[in-house]
């Protein structure tokens, strides 16, 4: 296979060298392109001598007459490796920036999916939300990221950021996405509902959508076609998904009455509005003397009107967001509105679930067999949710 290494750099570049060793040896044929500041932390002897090619640094150097080296390159390659990643490389490609050989090539692959991006660097460069806003652009446009181990950081930080092994790094570009939901149809809802009192304000909750559009994503990824209701719309989302907007309760309750029908699988991960104004002032309330007063009325449960009118072959998965007893009612949840999963996690941790980029679950079946998750990036667990839910 034809194989474009790109190395750009950070300290982690060193270890591109027993990748490039790595990949060569399984039979690959390696092309390695040296950014800049690559070159300050390895040089590009050792990558010729194992890839027995010439290793390419700069945009102007045209070797070959008719070589055009950014788009030729492209052609060339079956599979492109970006290890490291670095975080200043990861935003130009995000925002399309090309002022060297590895960026003017980025903007000229054909198929994003087979970009492979291995991202090093510092915990907090790597949860900076400049760079998960970068890498989640790029992941809608198809490219692929190779999640950074943790551990003991080179700064002497620890925590994510670090290179992956050379194994993760293989398995995860050589391993074929499995397409076990090819043929099927799931209905994913995300993110909050709000229940607006007046034009100004509204009951709303803190939650992002990040869970169920991960898991919207992971199931386009494997082959399903997927329409996500939700009231989120951002640049994460990938671009195999429907989207249907909604705002309130009943607006995410029509939609998915509307869609659920042929869905193979209905995954309810949204945070919704249990109570909604009885009254909505079309004007905005003023302040007044004295307490202010609002009647509210229960929502509809959609979670319960799916279950109660799913048909044979249909999978019901619901979400419990507890602060206590969370395994109790989350069991209490599968049986009360006919489910055959549940996805519960522990709200009362701040480093997991609302606003968080990780989360930490149980995936309980109607069986009461129970799966733990530990704490992983949300993307992690929306691969072991679809995993669990699609067996």
């Amino acid at each position: 296979m034809n194989i474009l290494l790109i190395v750009s750099g950070g300290i982690a570049a060193y270890k591109s060298i027993d990748l490039c060793s790595s990949l060569v040896k399984q039979g690959n044929n390696v092309k390695v392109i040296l950014t800049k500041n690559a070159e300050n932390f390895v040089t590009q002897l050792p990558f010729q001598t194992l890839t027995k090619n010439r290793v390419y640094t700069s945009t102007f150097e045209e070797v070959d007459e008719n070589e055009i080296q950014h788009i030729d390159l492209t052609k060339w390659a079956e599979k492109i490796i970006v290890a490291p990643a670095t975080a200043n490389l990861i935003s130009k490609f995000s925002n399309g920036i090309a002022d060297d050989l590895a960026t003017s090539l980025m903007l000229a692959v054909r198929d994003t999916s087979a970009v492979y991006i291995v991202p090093a660097m510092n915990t907090f460069m790597y949860r900076n939300p400049i760079i998960q806003d970068n890498m989640n652009r790029l992941i809608k446009l198809g490219f692929n990221f190779v999640e950074p181990d943790s551990g003991l950081l080179a700064c002497g930080d620890v925590g994510e950021g670090k290179f992956p092994t050379i194994d993760k790094i293989e398995s995860f570009v050589f391993q074929e996405v499995e397409q076990d939901l090819k043929d099927k149809k799931v209905l994913v809802t995300a993110g909050p509902t709000k229940e607006f009192i007046d034009p100004f304000r509204c009951l709303t909750n803190p939650s992002t959508g990040k869970m169920g559009i991960s898991i919207a994503n992971e199931c386009a990824r494997r082959g399903a076609e997927v329409i996500l209701v939700s009231s989120v719309d951002n640049d994460s989302i990938s671009n195999n998904v429907k989207k249907v907007k909604i705002t309130s309760t009943n607006d995410m309750f029509e939609a998915v009455k509307n869609n659920f029908k042929d869905c193979d699988f209905i995954i309810k991960a949204a945070a919704v509005s249990d109570y909604t104004p009885v009254q909505i002032f079309d004007k905005k309330v003023k302040k007044q003397d004295g307490n202010l007063t609002i009647e509210f009325q229960r929502t509809q449960d959609i979670l319960k009107y799916v279950g109660d009118n799913k048909h044979e072959g249909q999978k019901i998965i619901g979400f419990a967001a507890e602060t206590n007893n969370l395994i109790e009612y989350a069991k209490e949840k599968i049986v009360k509105k006919n489910l055959d999963y549940i996805v519960a996690n522990d709200i009362s941790k701040k480093d997991i679930g609302f606003g968080s980029d990780d989360n930490e679950v149980y995936i309980i079946d109607r069986h009461d067999n129970i799966k733990k998750i530990d704490k992983s990036s949300k993307n992690n667990i929306a691969k072991a949710i679809v995993d669990e839910i699609s067996k």
